[in-house]
Formats: structure tokens, C-alpha cells, sequence
């Protein structure tokens, strides 16, 4: 049977100020009402949990597990999105990426970076906790302003530029491996992990650590035009997380890729809520389910048209419909018999 979990929702673009999104205990129960399952929570909305806190005292764990469970919902997994983020970031990205981070270290990437990386070991020690085994993060990128090479990279640039990555990253994913959790890289525009081929050389660069893993997003390779199904084939065993996200692609004679600048609803290629995109969600589950993918299917609501909570309350049920709980039997086995290899010998000829 499906060893898959779900459905669950990340909890990002929904948290905010206003009830029933101002706290775990209201969004947990709003989510819980819906009828997610699990609930992934993003570790640098404070009003949501307290990292640090998480890190240090199972106690202060239990309590807000206490609290998604009352309100009929799990802790599937903690995101450090936006501080794996500042892992890495090429000195262009530095004002934009400033407000990933808390004042007192704006406009000085070095101390960014430390503090980035304190917080990914705080989530690993959070995460362990927490009783999961699996974590979300970004990469960050040094490399990502060339990925288009124009001028051409000179020889050499892709494998210090990885083997960079990979010496910033080594010291988190052995925290992560201490902690026995799974650190589970979005694959995504704007990392240098981008694509299959860069999560490779990634992981090639790391030496192939056994944490060191995927968090799928079909909705990231529907705008790459990148083989999404094919990608599970490849990666199967890499992926220990699924975000559940729809996208389209309609190229025109203005606009294609690369989207010309233009806000997400002038894009071709731009992020719908579950059902309204292109994403062949029917292949992916039956992908997922054929290798056994025994982790959460998380709702990501992106949509540059329908209202977020539309999108939530439409997603629980798609997600729910798509989860298929495999078969403990061949379809033809009324029709089968005993095995007998004296009887096998002799339809093929041998006796």
C-alpha cells in the first residue's frame, strides 16, 4: 500500500499578521479544518516557532506538536528557504537578499553568512526534536549570474564554483547527518541547484554525502521545459520531499523563458494553483508511488490569478484525489498457480 503522506501545506506564503494566520495555534486549526494533514512550517516566521527555542529543548518541541495535533494536523517538516538562501550569495544579490536576514548583520555579507549557517544547524538540532527526517532549504547560488553564458565562462569557473558551494554546505549536511534528518535542496531558478545536471555536480562536489537530497517541484521544470517525469526516474532515490505545485507555459512571439521582465501574470511561463496549470500531476503521483516515495505531498499555493485560501481549500481535495494507495496484488492473480519448477521446465520445452 501508498506509504505516501498527506495531504500537508507550507504554511509561507499564507502566514501574516491578520487571524486565522497570525499563529500556529490558529493556522494549524485552519489548516486542520480544511482537512490537511500536516502542516510545513517556515523557520523564520517567529510568530510560527521559535528556532532556536526548537533546537534546544524538546519540551518547548512537544508543546507545539501538542498544538498541531489538537488541531488534527502533524509537523511534516521545517523550511530554511530563506536562510539557506544566504548560504551563498554573489555580491550582486546583496541588497536584495539583505532582507533575508535580521538588521544587525544588513550590508555585511560575511557576518550574513554566519548567521545563515547557524540557523541551518539550529534547524537540524530543531528538526531531530521534532521526531522528522526531513528538512527544506535552498541552496543560494554563486554562479547563477552566468548561467546563460554570455560572455563565455572561462575554464574552470562551474567546478570552483560548486566546489565552493559544496565546502560552505559540508559542515551543515554533517549536522544534519548527526541529527538524522535529511537536508532536502528545492530544486529551482536561481540557485546554482537548478536542474538535475547541477544537482549532480553538487553532489558529486559534496562526495556524495548521504544527506544530501532533493525536495521535488514539478512546477520549476514546467517552466524550464525540463522532462519533469523523466527527472523522477534519474533522481528517485534522492528525493525525500514533494511540494505540490502547478504551473503553464504558453510561449508567444514576444516572450518566451525568460519572460522579458514582465510581472508573473505577463509571463509565459508563470505558477497557477492546483489544477488550473499544465503539470502533468496524474504521471507524477503514479512516478512516485512506483518508487515507493514515502514522504509528504505539501501543498506550495503560488498563483498569480486565484486567491490564496481558494487555492488552499481547492488543493486538499486534489492532492487527496491524486494520492494513490498501491496495490498489494498483481490484477491477474486469480489467474496464476502454484509455483512448480518442474511445471515451469516443461512449458518452456526443457523436460
Amino acid at each position: 500500500m501508498s506509504r505516501m503522506q498527506g495531504p500537508a501545506i507550507f504554511l509561507a506564503q499564507f502566514a501574516g499578521a491578520e487571524a486565522p494566520f497570525d499563529s500556529l495555534q490558529n493556522i494549524s486549526r485552519w489548516a486542520g479544518d480544511l482537512g490537511y494533514q500536516g502542516v510545513q512550517i517556515p523557520t523564520w516566521e517567529s510568530g510560527l516557532i521559535d528556532l532556536e527555542k526548537a533546537a534546544e529543548s524538546r519540551d518547548y518541541c512537544d508543546e507545539i506538536k501538542g498544538i498541531c495535533a489538537d488541531n488534527g494536523v502533524a509537523i511534516s517538516e521545517l523550511s530554511t528557504h530563506l536562510q539557506g538562501q544566504l548560504v551563498a550569495v554573489h555580491p550582486a544579490y546583496n541588497a536584495q537578499f539583505d532582507g533575508f536576514a535580521p538588521a544587525a548583520v544588513h550590508g555585511n555579507p560575511a557576518a550574513r553568512q554566519q548567521w545563515a549557517v547557524q540557523q541551518l544547524l539550529l534547524a537540524a538540532r530543531a528538526s531531530r526534536n521534532l521526531g522528522l527526517n526531513a528538512h527544506a532549504t535552498f541552496s543560494g547560488a554563486l554562479l547563477w549570474h552566468t548561467f546563460y553564458p554570455w560572455p563565455q565562462r572561462p575554464p574552470g569557473l562551474v567546478e570552483t564554483g560548486f566546489r565552493e558551494l559544496a565546502d560552505r554546505w559540508l559542515p551543515i549536511l554533517n549536522a544534519f547527518d548527526d541529527a538524522g534528518v535529511n537536508l532536502c535542496y528545492e530544486i529551482h531558478p536561481g540557485e546554482d541547484l537548478h536542474d538535475g545536471v547541477t544537482f549532480e555536480r553538487f553532489l558529486e562536489a559534496t562526495g556524495n554525502h548521504s544527506r544530501c537530497h532533493i525536495l521535488y517541484d514539478p512546477s520549476h521544470f514546467m517552466l524550464q521545459q525540463l522532462d519533469y517525469i523523466q527527472f523522477i526516474d534519474f533522481y528517485h532515490e534522492r528525493i525525500k520531499m514533494f511540494h505540490v505545485k502547478d504551473a503553464e507555459f504558453n510561449p508567444n512571439g514576444r516572450s518566451g523563458v525568460y519572460g522579458g521582465y514582465q510581472d508573473w501574470v505577463d509571463r509565459p511561463g508563470r505558477f497557477r494553483s492546483l489544477g488550473d496549470g499544465q503539470v502533468d500531476f496524474n504521471g507524477i503521483f503514479s512516478q512516485l508511488a512506483r518508487y515507493g516515495y514515502d514522504g509528504w505531498a505539501v501543498l506550495e499555493w503560488e498563483c498569480c490569478l486565484k486567491h490564496p485560501e481558494d487555492g488552499a481549500r481547492e488543493g486538499v481535495e486534489f492532492i487527496k484525489q491524486h494520492i494513490i494507495r498501491t496495490t498489494d496484488r498483481a490484477f491477474d492473480d486469480f489467474a496464476g498457480g502454484a509455483a512448480d519448477e518442474a511445471g515451469n521446465r516443461r512449458i518452456l520445452g526443457l523436460d
